[in-house]
């Protein structure tokens, strides 16, 4: 098929987001597929790039700085985006193109408007991939009150289900909330989409846990983004519970709002079991992972919905079981606990959190199984290329 893919993120950048649609274009390729890529960038001093990755072609297109920028300024670059991009897209070489279908990956919630106006010039079907629902999050996060903010965002998410034809949700559990949506128009189909991973790589990683206080300890790593959504502030506690524990070490790597401020909590609570590093290259994450044991996993207890992020796909492709912290009732969690591939606490409480910890140390010794069966629930059902076909098959019959 033919067809354009728009989103917010994309390598360079190193977010999970941005690593999912890397190893999604190449796979769209890798099938035989004819895939555009649209991105917004602040960074460009001219309307419009256009470039190849790997077979696909990407079109970078002048618009409003979103990221790393206040929330005020963030809002208005978000609400101008798609506005930004459509007028550079019809002055590029691309303008007057059509397409077989349109994909758009969520977050943004701003890209209504520009696949309404592709879905209109090509007389095509458009599939939403949503990864988190937005605003809904902010105010179980107490993010949000139900003021201005909160129902301006509402009514720019309605906006983007509304350009829908195909909804594709992470999880089982996120699917009750969008059947008020299917319902409302005949034609409408609502299904899971798995988050999905493409084949690792060989690239070796600067951070080599044999040099670091870590070495010759059983090793638990976070990798990924340290901010409000994750509620990192308790696993920070559990590595004070867990510092009389020689034979066991902690590595946080990534970046994020938190990030600064827990690495010096760390420092001022004398923590010498735990190692901050800044982000590394998603290549390096392979061979990162290769010299840990297991990997962690934390989500803000607040949340009502349902996440089954992509870090936790980079610890199962990887054979590494995990250590998971989130809201009760996650799928996450009866996923965890089902495949056997890790342990799980729900509810806020350390001595519980601590227990599933030591819990998991002991797997380790006495389960050498563990982590192949990580690695079968990766291949089985997080494969991108299964995502492939089910994103082709979905725009075909529907």
């Amino acid at each position: 098929m033919k067809l354009v893919f728009v989103a917010d993120t994309f390598p360079p950048l190193r977010t999970s987001g941005a690593v999912q649609l890397r190893d999604l274009t190449r796979e769209f390729v890798r099938q035989g597929h004819d895939l555009t890529v649209l991105l917004p960038d602040a960074d460009m001093d001219k309307p419009w790039a256009l470039e190849n990755f790997d077979g696909a072609q990407v079109l970078r297109l002048r618009s409003p700085r979103t990221k790393e920028v206040g929330y005020l300024r963030r809002t208005i670059g978000e609400w101008l985006m798609p506005r930004a991009m459509l007028r550079n897209l019809n002055n590029s070489p691309l303008a007057g193109q059509k397409w077989e279908g349109v994909i758009w990956y969520s977050p943004s919630i701003f890209h209504g408007p520009l696949v309404r106006e592709i879905k209109r010039q090509s007389g095509c079907k458009g599939y939403l991939i949503i990864r988190d629902v937005f605003p809904e999050w902010a105010f179980d996060l107490g993010l949000l009150r139900k003021g201005i903010a909160y129902h301006f965002f509402k009514w720019i998410a309605h906006q983007q289900y509304e350009v829908a034809d195909i909804v594709g949700v992470q999880t089982p559990g996120n699917l009750v909330y969008f059947r008020r949506w299917q319902d409302a128009r005949q034609g409408r189909s609502l299904e899971v989409l798995q988050n999905w991973l493409g084949r690792p790589t060989k690239t070796q990683c600067r951070i080599r846990i044999e040099d670091t206080p870590l070495s010759g300890r059983k090793v638990f790593v976070y990798a990924g983004n340290m901010g409000i959504a994750q509620g990192m502030d308790r696993m920070l506690e559990l590595v004070d519970r867990m510092r009389a524990r020689e034979d066991i070490g902690f590595l946080f790597v990534g970046r994020g709002s938190d990030a600064k401020r827990l690495k010096e909590s760390a420092r001022e609570r004398s923590l010498h079991n735990v190692l901050f590093q800044d982000e590394v290259d998603p290549d390096e994450i392979p061979d990162l992972y290769s010299q840990c044991d297991a990997g962690i996993v934390s989500l803000d207890l607040r949340h009502k919905s349902h996440n089954i992020p992509g870090k936790f796909l980079t610890y199962m492709q990887n054979g590494l079981p995990v250590l998971a912290n989130v809201n009760p009732g996650n799928d996450l969690a009866s996923l965890i606990t089902l495949e056997k591939v890790g342990e799980v606490c729900e509810i806020d409480c350390l001595d519980e959190l601590e227990q599933r910890c030591i819990a998991l140390i002991d797997r380790l010794e006495s389960e050498p199984q563990l982590a192949d069966r990580c690695v079968r629930l990766f291949q089985r059902q997080f494969s991108v290329s299964q995502t492939v076909k089910q994103l082709v098959s979905s725009l075909r019959t529907c």
